[in-house]
């Protein structure tokens, strides 16, 4: 009997893929560029329905038509490799599925590539980990929309369902490149959730001085209202660990030294190109960067100085107001997120559907969290809503939490705790809630030294003023 779908790529990602497809009563075919690997999963799992094969001739024959073939391989290189090698063998209708970490540029010149081919093609971001991949992760595709349709019956049983009403962490994204943009964009978002919870972090355990199991409890008891998350409760599960070697808490026997695979850059990189404020992403990949610089912060530490440090009494209205301060900046945080989405779908005519997107992170992703359910109700009472701030929730939350998120930024500042995802959220809440800026002396500067001109606000047209003359120009005559 056929397989009714192949997996091309049998690391972990590509191996948990096709279980989990396995596991919802179908055949897989299974293929990587060495034997090892494939021989591995199928000796492991003597008793599923995988069809090993070991040339790419087999992998394809043993597939029904047409073919639904999902590669997993490391984004760049690689796929193009996996991609051209099994094309030439491919008929009419036949469907590549890239389910790596693809750059969307790159997905979107496949696209292109494809679409004088009578192959289909779909770039899907998948996010979930090793875990997710086999049990359910969130799914974002992108493409042919036909070949999506024809596919979804498999992706949604294979993907993770939303905890309140079941529905399948998996939605049709738009053209091209939209999915791999999206699953991009997901992990900065990503990368902004988890510095904000290790500054949370950083506060209380090396300034407020509290043990791990006092962490560990407020984390939990976090995860219980607003902030209940995926992130929050590995948090609180993380600090409850100790090494078996020492017997310290785990916590403290791991490295600061913070990695990253690209997707983080990525998003900071198509916001720079698209002209999006990012501070608090960004904030959390500088924050990285700046990790990985060890041995200069241990030369440092030795000979740059400080601020005499008081610590304030610990009480449970000082906690809370960690607790308020670290939602305010998540939700900063989500916004910028959302707002590339928006600017993002503008520039490359993607009409995402932002509540859907919301609602397919809601199970199987990193950043799976109850507090989605909030941006999918505030694109449910306005699809073309501008920034979720507007939005009377989170308008509200924002208003009355912004005292404690200063009190907090401040509190650290203070002592020399670096805050840079707290502090940026602040800056970003504040620039945008105010209907004038300094933008006008930067302006003014970039018109004396450069003639770049300027408008006015009390009338329409482009100007320049000759300030060594105390002349304005009029640019439009």
């Amino acid at each position: 009997m056929n397989a009714k779908v192949g997996v091309m790529g049998m690391g972990v990602m590509g191996s948990s893929l096709a279980l989990n497809i396995e596991s919802r009563g179908y055949n897989v075919a299974i293929y990587n560029r060495g034997d090892e690997l494939t021989k591995k999963v199928k000796n492991n799992n003597p008793d599923k329905n995988l069809i090993d094969a070991y040339t790419i001739e087999d992998f394809v024959e043993s597939i029904e038509k047409p073919r639904n073939i999902f590669i997993m391989v490391t984004a760049g290189e690689a796929t193009d490799y996996m991609i051209n090698e099994v094309l030439p063998l491919l008929d009419e209708d036949d469907l590549i599925i890239d389910c790596g970490n693809s750059n969307y540029h790159d997905t979107i010149r496949r696209s292109e590539f494809f679409e004088n081919l009578k192959v289909n093609f779909i770039g899907m971001g998948v996010s979930g980990g090793e875990e997710g991949a086999l049990k359910g992760p969130s799914m974002m595709p992108g493409g042919s929309k036909e070949a999506y349709d024809r596919i979804r019956t498999i992706l949604e049983e294979i993907s993770a369902k939303a905890p309140s009403d079941g529905k399948p962490c998996v939605t049709y994204i738009g053209k091209d490149g939209s999915g791999h943009f999206v699953k991009m964009v997901h992990n900065g978002i990503e990368y902004g959730d988890m510095q904000l919870i290790a500054e949370s972090y950083d506060i209380m355990r090396n300034y407020l001085d509290l043990d791990v199991e006092e962490l560990a409890d407020i984390y939990q008891k976090w995860n219980e209202g607003e902030l209940d998350s995926f992130l929050i409760e590995i948090t609180s599960e993380i600090l409850r660990k100790y090494d078996t070697k020492t017997g310290k808490p785990m916590i403290d026997v791991i490295l600061d030294k913070a990695g990253n695979k690209g997707t983080g850059k990525w998003t900071s990189e198509s916001a720079l190109n698209l002209g999006v404020a990012l501070p608090t992403i960004n904030a959390a990949l500088f924050a990285r960067y700046i990790s990985a610089m060890k041995n200069e912060r241990i030369n440092a530490s030795k000979i740059l100085k400080g601020p005499d440090i008081n610590i304030p009494k610990v009480s449970d209205e000082l906690i809370e107001k960690i607790r308020k301060a670290l939602y305010f900046s998540k939700i900063m945080s989500y916004a910028q997120g959302f707002t590339l989405y928006r600017e993002a779908s503008k520039k490359y005519n993607w009409n995402l559907n932002y509540k859907e997107i919301a609602s397919i992170f809601r199970g199987g992703c990193i950043i799976r969290a109850q507090f989605l359910e909030k941006i999918m109700e505030a694109y449910e009472n306005n699809p073309d809503l501008e920034n979720i701030l507007l939005d009377d929730y989170f308008m509200n939350i924002a208003i009355s939490y912004q005292d404690a998120a200063r009190e907090i930024s401040s509190l650290a500042l203070k002592a020399g705790i670096p805050v840079p995802g707290f502090t940026s959220a602040l800056a970003y809440y504040d620039s945008y809630r105010s209907e004038r800026l300094s933008a006008n002396m930067i302006q003014a500067q970039r018109d004396y030294f450069g003639a770049h001109t300027y408008n006015r606000i009390d009338e329409e047209g482009v100007f320049h003023y000759k300030w060594d003359e105390e002349v304005e120009e009029n640019w439009n005559k």
